[in-house]
């Protein structure tokens, strides 16, 4: 059934309830580091019926073509939005990604993995600057100690990061969802 066929009434308590909850993903969106406005326009995609342009966005939406192309490419990044291809079109196509469990996969592996490699590198780095400070002679003692605890800490540190690392492919590998089964839709 298309919304047009759709009686005043019908729609408006339709869209009232769309908007809700275009609401709460825009606010919640900042989880990803994404704007409001850009979560609004997820949304906006989210129950769209069929892949929109740029300028249909602009015109739901009322924002302007290029906060539209900032918010569309931000989530085309985040592997949020799909651009499609649609026979006799022009124009740059846009849909949603419907599998929230692939989306989450994809952000949060890239951006952790991103912190999990630049954090390890420092970590080691700076765990061989501490082993070199100990091994000198003529070193005291509270400094040795200090230079232990401190080690420590960053092994430690670096522990955590190799889990996080195995997390990341157990989620990119999907094993995840061994552990944590996907919910199956009721109706």
């Amino acid at each position: 059934m298309s919304l047009y066929q759709l009686g005043d009434e019908q729609l408006a308590s339709l869209q009232k309830i769309r908007k809700r909850v275009i609401e709460a993903i825009g606010k919640n969106m900042d989880l990803y580091g994404i704007t409001l406005s850009a979560g609004h326009l997820y949304g906006l995609l989210f129950f769209a019926d069929k892949p929109m342009t740029l300028d249909e966005m602009g015109r739901e939406m009322e924002m302007s073509k290029t906060s539209m192309s900032t918010g569309v490419r931000t989530l085309l990044d985040l592997k949020m939005v799909n651009k499609v291809w649609s026979k006799g079109s022009r124009k740059d196509l846009y849909e949603v990604e419907y599998d929230w469990h692939q989306t989450f996969t994809d952000f949060f592996a890239i951006k952790w993995r991103k912190a999990v490699e630049t954090n390890l590198l420092v970590l080691r780095k700076a765990i061989d600057e501490l082993d070199r400070l100990m091994k000198q002679d003529g070193e005291h003692d509270e400094f040795k100690a200090v230079l232990q605890q401190d080690r420590l800490k960053m092994k430690q540190a670096v522990a955590y990061y190799k889990w996080l690392d195995r997390l990341i492919d157990t989620m990119e590998s999907e094993e995840i969802y061994k552990l944590i089964p996907k919910e199956e839709i009721q109706d």
